[in-house]
């Protein structure tokens, strides 16, 4: 599950980053780094409490 969330986490963040180079998508580009930066804080977050 660790490697899911960081391998969603990942495909986010490129995502993002073609988009911000690409500007078709606007305010969804930015939805998807809020989103991966979700991702890997709940990760983070996880990993600890365990």
């Amino acid at each position: 599950m660790n490697s899911l969330l960081y391998l969603i986490a990942v495909i986010l963040v490129i995502g993002w980053i073609l988009g911000f180079f690409v500007y078709s998508a606007g305010g969804l580009i930015h939805i998807l780094l809020v989103l991966a930066i979700i991702a890997v804080l709940v990760n983070f977050i996880r990993g600890r409490s365990i």
